[in-house]
This record gives C-alpha cells, structure tokens and sequence, in this order.
C-alpha cells in the first residue's frame, strides 16, 4: 500500500508554506511516493515549477487550489460577510486544470475580491462540470463548522469533553445538508470527505470532527480520503514555518508566547506548537487512518490525468498590410530597412561584405520563420514605433538583442551587429526549440518612464484590454531580509546592532555571478565563506564547515529560509500579450497595490504555458534626454 499527499501547500501560498516545489520533490521522492497534489492558498501560482520539480523526481504532479469561500453571494462586501471557509480542489484533466484558471481569475474580478481572492459555492460550481475533485476540508470548513453550535470556542477547548459540549443537537442534520451540497455541485464520484487525523491529538476538535466525518461517511454513504494538511516537509522544519507565521503577522515569538499566555487560545496554541504540519511517511498516515481513506488517495490520484500544461507561444495575429503573411511582411520591411539603413553608408559597396550581410539575413530569417515568430518581431517594432511617432525617445535596444540583423533592419534596435562583430546565436538559435516547447527571444523595449503607462495602454487598445496584462512578481527573503527577520522575531539583538549585521551582507545581485556557481545558492554562506571579516564575530565557519558563534543557530536558520516567497508584487517591466482572453488561459491575480488584475504566474512560467512576454522598461533617463531635447528645440534630432 502507497499514499497520494493531496493537501499540501509551498511558499506560494506566501508565509503560510515554507516548502518550495523542489523540496517538495525531494521529500516525496524520499518517502516513494509516486503522485503528490498542490492546493495552494487561492493560487495556481507554482504550478508550473512544481510539475517540472515533481518530473525531474518521475512523480505524477496533481494540480489543484485551496479556495477561499464566501458564505453568502461573494459580491456582497460587507464585514458580516468576511468569514471564509476552505474547500480544496483538483483538476481530473486538462479541461478541469482550464477550469481552475478561470475559477482563480475569477475569485480575483473587482466584484468578488474582498481582501482575499473568493468566490461562492454556486459560482464556483460553474467551473465544475465534472472535471473537478473536492474534499470537504477540515477544522474551519463548513462542514466542521456545521458541528459545532460556536466553532471558535469549540475549537478552543482544551479536552474532549469540553468540545463535546459545543457539539450542535442537530449536527448530523447540518454537516448533511452541506455534504449534499458538495456532491451534489461537483458529482458524486468527485467529493470526499476530508480525514486529517495525523494531528487530531492535539485538538480536541479535530478529533470530533474526525470521528463526526466518519460517522456521516458510513451512515449516508459518502467517499472519505486520508490527507495532511502539509506546510512544511519535515517536522524539523516546524519552527521555521513558525517564523514565517510570525513575520506574516509581523510579530515575534515572544509576543505569540504572550498571546497564548494572556488569551488561552488553544486552537491558536495547537495551531503554532504542532509539528504534524509536515509531509507525513506512510506509517505515519497508517497509524491515525484506515486502509481505504488511504486507498482513496490512490484512486484519487489515479482518476488524475497526466495532462500537460506546458503549450506554444500564444502569440495574436499580427494584421499585415495587403494581406501579406508575416513572414512576408517580415522580409518587406528587412528590404526596406536594407535600402535605407544599410544602403546608405556605403557598408554593402563590395561584393564580399553584400556577401555577408546577405547570409546573415538569410539565416536569421529562416530561424525566425522555423519558429514561427515573425509576429513577435512584427508586435515589438509596432511598440517602438508607437512610441516614435509620438516623438518620444525609445531605447536603442541593448542586451542580445543587438545582436539581430533582423531587428536593426525594422528599427527595433539602433546598431549594425555587423559593424560591431554581435553574434545573433548569443540573442537567438534554432537549437533553443524542441518539438514540445518554443522558446521566445527577448527583446526589451526601453521607453521614457513617464510614457510607460502610455505605451501599454497603447498596447491594450491594439490587442484588446482583456488579452494584454501586466505580470506577477514575487518578493523573496533573500539574504540580507532573510537574516533580518530572523533576529527581528527572535529578538535577539536591538535594531541597530541588526541593521549593522544585515548590512555587512552583499545585496544578491551583487553577487550573482558568484552564487551561480554555487549548488545551494546563499547569500549568507557566500559572505561566511569569503567575507567572513564582516560578520563581527557573530558566526563563523570552522574549519569542518560548521557554524559557530552567538548567532550560529540563527543564521542557520536564516539560510534555509533563503529564497522563500514573503510577498506578491507588480513586475516592473514584464507585460503579456495573447492571442486569447487572459483569464481563460492564464491565472490572474490582483495587485493590492494597484488592485490591477495582472498575470499570476513568474515570467519563465508563462512563458513555459505558451504566454508571451514583453518588456517595457520605463526609464527616467530617456526623460531627461527628451526634456534636454525640447529645450533646445531639436524635436526632429
């Protein structure tokens, strides 16, 4: 007999996971496990880096989200209306994981964000068409709730008997009636009823909500599965899921202690002092559940399709003048760049450099062609050009991209790679593609920073409002903000003396050369290792490679937690543009800043799905220049 974790969340679910999808990997492969389920928290955000995590370890990745539901309409915004249940769901197949792009996207519309991403059983039942595996959920769930006549005190109590007290006369009655509300939503075969007994000893709750859950599953007939609601990989790792907690309710672990002491808050203490929050072994999950919620979890997984959600670039159709392809509007406008940009300077008047112009051309265009990216070119130059013709200043292109003959042709980029001995392979090769996955050049496009919202309302207005969206970016605790919250939480050291220890660490991009060559790349260990002057004794590595000093604890600690997810921004830059409406083919998620629904995933992810990236950079220097230019009254220069 095997397992399937099926409820299980990564730093994607921001401090509220601290497990990254290759640690995740790793911890399942470890145990032989041979399929494991992401829900993350209201988010399909890593579902590109765990499938690929769960493949390189030959494991059946299972998509899915734990989503946040409203008790009434979720377009009612109203305080009373804030309490949110959980029910996670996975996707059965390629249709179902579409689905849960639409639900995520639309649990973050304007008319149903209510400081969480949510949606109503009735609007998210939409979505089900029979594609869609539901648990029930546990402590906290509706039908958990259902038990009891006052949930928080139930849970709070500190013995059996004290929340048998809490337990509502007609509960069976409740807890079936949402029951069939589930199955009935989501089809018989695809509801379960949640099992989380790995911690139903240290609640009280959790133990009558387990046996509550067992009762009606034997007595009406309802499918029961074993899960764990998985944080964390290891128990070790506990603590260290506690300092996430703590740095999310940006408090320390004293002030929790505190807390705890002052309110007797149980379900709260149970909550931070339990290490069962982990990826559990097989005896483990055998020891608290029977054989056949075990089993389910392996028909659960096999009901599952292996489905790819990788796909081609999703590129719209570039219109063309006289209905040319874009291939042959592409080499139009390479011959009218090679009249008037090369012509002219004398660069092609010998046979022998025609000939070299010539094949470099030739082979760029066929390239370009193999791939299919004749749009790509075509949309970027139209940006620039867009930014031209209002007599802005565009960038002159830089990085690879300089590289292609293709774009200083069209006027994407502004110099000869030819003159200057730039080599198009290092931009963009033939050997970049697979029969499965074309991978798209990057062009940036560097535009006056007070013209930026300008220019990507330009391109919503060409493309279509709800095919053009700005993308996700996501904070990290990197080395220095990594080591910082875990002095500040422990409080260890007074605010000056903290800054002064953070400080001495190099920022990452600094070093970024240097920690690519490392196989467990850390900003901390990186300074340990060749700074080590500037740490002031605080910790040290000796000569076996250990930790030593006053803050060794933590600053192992700080390294484990590098890299961790902390929050969700707005890229600066990243823009994507699709042939399709974004929020059926991409997860779109809601910036709190600017509550702008923009694209939920990294930009590597989206471009793995197919999603095509563009790079608008505003640059306050262009500006400048531009202001330096109108005083002086050389708009045409």
């Amino acid at each position: 007999m095997s397992w399937t974790p099926l409820h299980l969340h990564t730093h994607y679910s921001l401090l509220d996971g601290l497990s990254k999808p290759s640690q995740v990997a790793e911890r399942c492969s470890s145990l032989g496990y041979a399929s494991c389920a992401l829900p993350d928290h209201g988010t399909i955000s890593g579902a590109v880096s765990f499938t690929q995590e769960m493949k390189k370890k030959n494991i059946k990745p299972i998509l899915g989200c734990e989503f946040y539901l409203s008790q009434q309409d979720c377009t009612v915004k109203t305080d009373e209306n804030r309490s949110l249940s959980h029910l996670c769901l996975l996707a059965k197949n390629k249709k179902g994981w579409d689905n849960l792009i639409q639900a995520v996207s639309k649990s973050n519309d304007e008319d149903t964000y209510y400081y969480k991403p949510r949606l109503d059983l009735d609007t998210l039942g939409q979505f089900a068409d029979g594609n869609l595996i539901a648990f029930s959920g546990h402590l906290g769930s509706d039908l958990a709730n259902a038990i009891f006549v006052d949930p928080k005190s139930a849970y709070n109590a500190k013995t059996e008997e004290e929340a048998v007290r809490y337990t509502h006369p007609d509960w069976v009655d409740n807890v079936l009636f949402a029951a069939d509300k589930y199955r009935e939503v989501f089809g018989k075969e695809n509801f379960f009823l949640e099992i989380q007994a790995i911690d139903q000893d240290k609640s009280p709750a959790a133990k009558l909500v387990v046996k509550g859950l067992r009762y009606i599953a034997k007595k009406y007939k309802f499918q029961t599965v074993a899960t764990a609601d998985s944080h964390y990989p290891e128990r070790k790792d506990a603590g260290d899921q506690l300092l996430l907690l703590c740095s999310a309710m940006k408090t320390t672990l004293r002030s929790i202690k505190k807390k705890l002491r002052e309110t007797g808050d149980a379900a709260f203490s149970s909550f931070i002092n339990s290490d069962s929050f982990h990826i559990p072994n097989l005896e483990e999950i055998q020891s608290v559940n029977t054989p056949a919620e075990i089993a389910a979890s392996m028909e659960i997984a096999s009901m599952c399709e292996d489905y790819d959600i990788l796909g081609q670039p999703m590129l719209p159709k570039f219109k063309c003048p006289k209905d040319l392809s874009e291939d042959q509007h592409l080499r139009d406008l390479c011959r009218e760049g090679w009249k008037n940009r090369l012509e002219p300077t004398g660069k092609i008047n010998t046979l022998e450099s025609k000939q070299v112009y010539t094949d470099q051309i030739k082979k760029e265009l066929d390239v370009i062609s193999g791939a299919n990216l004749a749009g790509y070119f075509l949309i970027v130059r139209d940006i620039v050009n867009s930014v031209v013709e209002k007599n802005y200043i565009p960038g002159p292109g830089r990085g690879s991209a300089a590289g292609c003959l293709v774009s200083y042709l069209m006027g994407i980029t502004q110099v000869d790679p030819i003159e200057y001995g730039l080599i198009f392979e290092r931009f963009y090769n033939a050997g970049r593609n697979t029969g499965d996955h074309v991978s798209l050049p990057d062009i940036d496009i560097d535009v006056p920073a007070t013209k930026r919202d300008e220019t990507i309302d330009y391109i919503r207005s060409k493309y279509g409002t709800d095919r053009v969206g700005q993308m996700v970016t996501f904070g990290r605790l990197q080395g220095r903000s990594a080591l910082k919250e875990v002095l500040r939480v422990n409080e260890v050291c007074g605010f000056d003396e903290m800054n002064a220890i953070t400080k001495s660490l190099p920022h990452e991009h600094e070093v970024s050369d240097q920690l690519a060559e490392m196989d467990d790349p850390s900003v901390i260990k990186w300074t340990l290792m060749n700074q080590p002057e500037t740490l002031r004794g605080h910790c040290r590595l000796n000569d076996e490679g250990k930790l030593e000093g006053d803050y060794a604890n933590l600053f192992e600690q700080a390294m484990r937690i590098e890299g961790t997810f902390k929050s969700q921004g707005k890229h600066a830059a990243g823009v994507v543009i699709s042939s399709r409406k974004l929020d059926d083919v991409c997860p779109m998620v809601r910036d709190k800043r600017s509550s702008d629904k923009i694209a939920g995933m990294e930009m590597n992810d989206l471009e793995a799905m197919g999603h095509v990236k563009f790079d608008i950079l505003g640059i306050s220097l262009m500006d400048k220049l531009m202001g330096i230019r109108d005083h002086l009254g050389r708009k045409d220069d």
